[in-house]
């Protein structure tokens, strides 16, 4: 039996071979191709939207699981129906919040489920007594108080030198230097042929004047060897011994190291050459430089832990004796010396030190009050050396100057109670340049945003200076997806924190001025407060032209209103507020045109507040009181002469953004008429049409024969009008 196989037939010139290999690579590539076209057509379809992630998985979206949103916390892709992570940066989808219809503008709710995922967390604001540790790095140096140079009294050769090398510990008396001086031995040959006149003048009565003249010059005579050099002892033994020598000893007027030696055996030296530097180590020198806030928390007296690099874990406690009144112009620290003591002799000159000085954390706008030391506590210290501490009212023992309370310095005698602060974690602080803020959870699930003050960093806390209150509680885990949540609902965020104000997210407006009875200043005083305005609208327009104060505009603002302070035709509400314009143009000409528009700020309400209640006798000009909403951080008000609105917040970026708020006349404060324009200002109903010039940017221009035309109340802007309307009357 045999089998038949088929018998395959092949083109011309085609091989079996070549025909198995032509099916081996063409199915693949035939797969290949039909996968590829099917990856095609299913992303156009999630493109299109005929098919969602969700019909992929297998899962139908129901109605309900719809209205639950995932977002991204850092927004790279647009809300999901479902969770999963971020395509773009892979970080976990959240859930949005419940809703915006809750949102009052500066708080968000946020359900259970939503809290659970994001892993939100709160704790309660912490108040108590507060410390911080300011830490410095220092050198050692000598006590300059304790650097003394041994010099020569007379002309002369050293013979020999005691201390012979640098380093010698010396005490006092100890001989240093043997000086051969001829002028020495001439002066010691006069006191002794004095000495003997004297003596030898006996108890003649006849001689008494000659022998007063003997005396007076014997004296003299021992009173020149003596500012040779030579010692009381050395002086006595000469008049003892009766014999003159041409050498001389130089002694060690104080114990302590020769840290130089300037001579050498043989040499030569001329009167007032130094020969040796002596130094007292028993106490040194740390040099601390401190950033000037830290500095102004620091007191005399105040008591410094410091371990030196070369003896780790070994402290060492001195007090500060002296902080510099000026700031390094370099460097932009204060020089803070601080007196250690070194009996043991552990501590070597140029070795570097860590310092630390713990100083109390102190409330907003409160000042330095006394601190309690048990060391100095009813104790008397010395003004010029910290590290004498005595029980009892008495002398310096080092300089000799009368001791004084160490309640002098700021030192309680008994134990107080310490200043009590507000402190959060700092995880629960968001920071974006100038601005810091929390979330504090005001009711269950409702979070609102609080901008702060922030005060020093303690650790792991940072005290809130201003901003939230004891036992609210605020949000340390989560508190940026709260923040992305708020941005999402276009409430105030981290981005802008300045949109929520302290009244509750209300919009601040224009400065509400007051509409009193007018004060009208006449004589020099009310000259200068024109002055005071003229000066101030100077500096508005400069500012609109986006260039800094100029010198001599800042000086007239600032020399005038100092010169207003101390007229006492002003009431003391003027005066206050001239007192902070004074403060706030101080530095006005040498700041940059940014911090120049933020500190123009305060000067411009309180010029609207002085001028709106007290003007010149014989002021007839009017000031008009512009206000912007865009400007960062609100208080966007400033007073110009006339029009048209110059921005002195944007210059030329938003020159024209503002409204007219009112008119400030000589006469008392008028209101001006309010439209719905959010740009271009406001026109009273009587006021008569004006030409705006060509280069206006918001409100177009009209020709010098158009009769003004009615604009609709639903424009956002100067409107349109349509082209059959007809003019009105």
């Amino acid at each position: 039996m045999s089998r038949n196989h088929p018998e395959h037939s092949y083109p011309p010139g085609m091989s079996a071979t070549f025909g198995y290999l032509l099916r081996l690579v063409m199915q693949p590539l035939l797969l290949l191709l039909v996968g590829a076209l099917l990856i095609f057509l299913l992303g156009v379809a999630q493109r299109t939207g005929w098919i969602t992630p969700g019909e992929l998985g297998g899962v139908a979206t129901s109605a309900t699981a719809a209205d639950v949103e995932y977002i991204c916390p850092m927004f790279c892709v647009p809300p999901q129906n479902e969770p999963g992570r971020c395509a773009v940066c892979g970080m976990e989808l959240v859930p949005a919040t419940s809703g915006d219809q809750d949102s009052d503008g500066r708080s968000i709710q946020i359900d259970p489920a939503a809290r659970r995922v994001a892993n939100i967390r709160t704790v309660p604001v912490r108040e108590g007594p507060a410390s911080r540790r300011i830490r410095a790095v220092g050198q050692l140096r000598y006590d300059e108080g304790a650097l003394a140079t041994i010099s020569s009294y007379v002309d002369g050769r050293i013979e020999r030198m005691y201390a012979d090398f640098t380093g010698m510990r010396v005490d006092p008396h100890d001989p240093l230097a043997l000086v051969y001086s001829p002028p020495l031995y001439s002066a010691q040959v006069e006191l002794l042929q004095t000495q003997r006149l004297v003596n030898g003048a006996g108890g003649n009565p006849a001689a008494s004047r000659i022998q007063a003249s003997q005396e007076r010059l014997y004296a003299a005579s021992r009173q020149k060897l003596i500012e040779l050099g030579m010692t009381e002892a050395q002086v006595a033994q000469l008049e003892q011994s009766g014999e003159a020598s041409s050498r001389l000893k130089l002694y060690s007027p104080i114990r302590g190291t020769v840290i130089e030696r300037l001579a050498v055996e043989g040499q030569y030296v001329s009167t007032g050459e130094p020969i040796y530097q002596v130094a007292d180590l028993s106490q040194v020198w740390l040099m601390l430089d401190l950033f000037p806030e830290d500095a102004s928390a620091v007191r005399y007296g105040q008591r410094v832990e410091a371990e030196v690099q070369s003896l780790p874990g070994r402290r060492f406690v001195g007090r500060v004796a002296f902080i510099d009144p000026m700031v390094n112009s370099r460097t932009r620290t204060v020089g803070v010396r601080v007196v250690l003591a070194n009996e043991d002799g552990l501590l070597r000159i140029g070795d570097f030190a860590r310092a630390r000085v713990a100083v109390e954390v102190l409330p907003a706008g409160a000042a330095a009050g006394e601190l309690y030391d048990p060391e100095l506590a009813g104790k008397w210290i010395s003004p010029r050396h910290p590290h004498v501490i005595e029980e009892q009212p008495g002398d310096c023992r080092v300089c000799g100057v009368e001791l004084v309370s160490a309640s002098r310095y700021g030192f309680a005698e008994e134990p107080i109670e310490p200043p009590r602060v507000m402190s959060v974690p700092r995880d629960a602080v968001l920071k974006a340049g100038e601005h810091s803020l929390v979330y504090v959870e005001v009711e269950a699930g409702r979070f609102e945003i609080r901008p702060v003050v922030l005060g020093p960093t303690l650790d792991d806390r940072i005290v809130i200076l201003d901003g939230i209150e004891a036992g609210e509680q605020v949000a340390v885990s989560g508190n940026f997806l709260i923040d992305s949540q708020m941005q999402l609902s276009g409430n105030p965020s981290l981005i802008d924190p300045t949109r929520a104000s302290a009244s509750g997210g209300e919009a601040e407006g224009p400065l509400k001025l007051e509409t009193g009875e007018m004060q009208r200043i006449a004589g020099e005083t009310g000259q200068q407060l024109e002055r005071l305005y003229h000066a101030y609208v100077a500096i508005a327009a400069t500012l609109a032209e986006d260039q800094p104060v100029p010198a001599e505009q800042g000086r007239a603002l600032y020399e005038t209103a100092e010169r207003l302070i101390s007229m006492t035709e002003l009431d003391a509400s003027a005066r206050s507020r001239i007192e902070r314009i004074a403060e706030s143009s101080r530095d006005l000409d040498r700041v940059s045109l940014r911090e120049a528009r933020v500190d123009f700020k305060p000067i411009s309400r309180a010029v609207l507040q002085l001028a709106a209640r007290t003007r010149a006798a014989d002021a007839e000009n009017a000031f008009i009181h512009f206000y912007c909403p865009m400007v960062p951080g609100g208080e966007g008000d400033w007073l110009q002469t006339s029009e048209p609105l110059a921005n002195p917040y944007w210059g030329s970026e938003m020159l024209r953004c503002g409204v007219a708020a009112n008119q400030l006349s000589p006469a008392g404060v008028t209101s001006l008429e309010e439209a719905d324009e959010d740009c271009c200002g406001t026109v009273p109903d009587d006021a008569s049409p004006v030409e705006a010039p060509d280069d206006e940017d918001c409100c177009g221009t009209a020709p010098d024969d158009a009769p003004p035309v009615e604009v609709p109340d639903d424009e956002d802007c100067c409107g349109t009008v349509p082209a059959d309307a007809p003019p009105s009357p």
